[in-house]
């Protein structure tokens, strides 16, 4: 019988079975990555389009994205949604500064109905004009209310400081709106979601024949191979604050130019950012929030695109602690490049990593979601397990040199708004 007043036996994680998708070739380049054989009657279809933010306009990646399923000739946008929902299914379309991800979701026996009834909205939209009107009009509204807010207009300001002179620091202005016209959005559309797929994932426990039918299909979204522009950043640092007189708070935006896992440096950075900033034990969350009490939050993130990174510190605290908490952020920067960490601290920052991981790791989705991650840089799932073994075996001294290496404070954009 199970003694329930013994706790059970710690394990140290060396190693995960990660699994790998079978891949199929739907046309010259074009990849569909398939996870089947699962316990469970739920399907998802990833389709990844080159049509994010930085291929031509924001305006136009946005709103094309948000008027997918539109309405055809035959159908209207009503109509469409209501096909979905007669077969239990949905969908979502997010946009990223390099790519738009279509993501459908559905019972295995219903997907592929449900990709037909998609695929022709998708290939037959037609942009009605009263549709574009409407959703101009409302985003335009939602952005002017957004604009009022200085967490917004921090983050907007550090993307075009950072990415300056690149199409990285494209945003959308209110002004952007009057300037769409619905021939823009077609051309869009023709150009980089009905010729412009880049790969596709699919989950589900379906037959080889539903599978192949999908490649099949997805096939008409396929056009030339894509090739990326070049692009290089200034490198340049900028201490910028914007006075927001009616505003209580003022929103902090510190950051970099960076890499991303590709670089060798990457999980040990990982590991001391994540000391730094990106748990809520973190140093800035304990001196900052918790000592201090000059916020409900901050933290420090790494993001990734495909051929670089960037950090990112991040807060709102009130007006007149603007300073202080900017300070105090470089104090906690100098004290990790001065100071070595102690091992209490470390090997709780190491069993949190790796209890992420794991949870990262549970189930199909999941782990379909881990090998996207490696696959957008052309990596394979080894990099989980170097991962670990790095983690485990990473010392204090290692820690205080990624800091003294990367995060010099010279090297860094401060942004302030409010």
């Amino acid at each position: 019988m199970l003694n329930r007043q013994v706790a059970p036996k710690l394990t140290p994680i060396k190693s995960i079975d990660f699994s790998v998708p079978e891949m199929y070739e739907i046309h010259a380049g074009i990849p569909l990555y398939w996870k089947n054989n699962i316990a469970n009657e739920t399907s998802k279809l990833e389709l990844h389009f080159h049509a994010g933010t930085t291929i031509e306009t924001p305006i136009l990646a946005s709103l094309t994205a948000g008027l997918l399923i539109s309405g055809t000739k035959n159908k209207s946008a009503i109509q469409i949604q209501h096909a979905l929902d007669a077969v239990g299914a949905y969908y979502d379309v997010s946009v990223s500064q390099e790519q738009a991800v279509v993501t459908l979701y559905a019972l295995n026996s219903y997907l592929k109905q449900a990709f037909d009834i998609f695929h022709e909205a998708m290939t037959s939209a037609i942009f009605p004009e009263k549709e574009v009107q409407e959703i101009c009009n409302e985003r335009q509204e939602k952005l002017k209310v957004q604009l009022q807010k200085v967490n917004v207009l921090a983050q907007r300001k550090i993307q075009q400081v950072l990415f300056e002179e690149t199409p990285y620091a494209q945003v959308i202005s209110q002004g952007d709106y009057a300037t769409v016209k619905r021939t823009k959005l077609i051309d869009f559309h023709q150009k980089h979601y009905l010729n412009g797929l880049a790969k596709v994932f699919l989950v589900g426990d379906l037959s080889s024949e539903e599978m192949h039918a999908i490649k099949a299909a997805c096939a008409d979204f396929a056009g030339k191979e894509y090739q990326p522009s070049a692009c290089s950043f200034t490198g340049k640092t900028h201490i910028v604050h914007e006075e927001k007189t009616d505003a209580l708070q003022s929103a902090i935006r510190i950051g970099k130019i960076m890499f991303n896992k590709t670089h060798p440096d990457f999980i040990a950075f990982s590991v001391m950012n994540t000391i730094l900033g990106d748990y809520f034990g973190s140093r800035l969350m304990s001196n900052i929030r918790e000592d201090k009490g000059y916020t409900y939050g901050i933290g420090s993130y790494m993001m990734e695109n495909t051929h670089f990174g960037y950090f990112m510190i991040a807060t709102e605290v009130a007006k007149e602690v603007r300073e202080a908490t900017i300070q105090e952020v470089k104090n906690e920067l100098e004290r990790l490049q001065t100071e070595l960490v102690p091992e209490e601290e470390l090997e709780l920052v190491k069993s949190y990593l790796l209890g992420q991981l794991l949870k990262a790791a549970d189930g199909p989705y999941a782990m379909l979601d881990l090998f996207s991650g490696v696959e957008l840089h052309d990596m394979d799932m080894s990099f989980y397990n170097k991962y670990i073994k790095k983690i485990q075996e990473i010392k204090a001294e290692e820690i205080r040199e990624m800091v003294c290496k990367h995060l010099d404070w010279k090297s860094l954009s401060i942004i302030s708004v409010g």
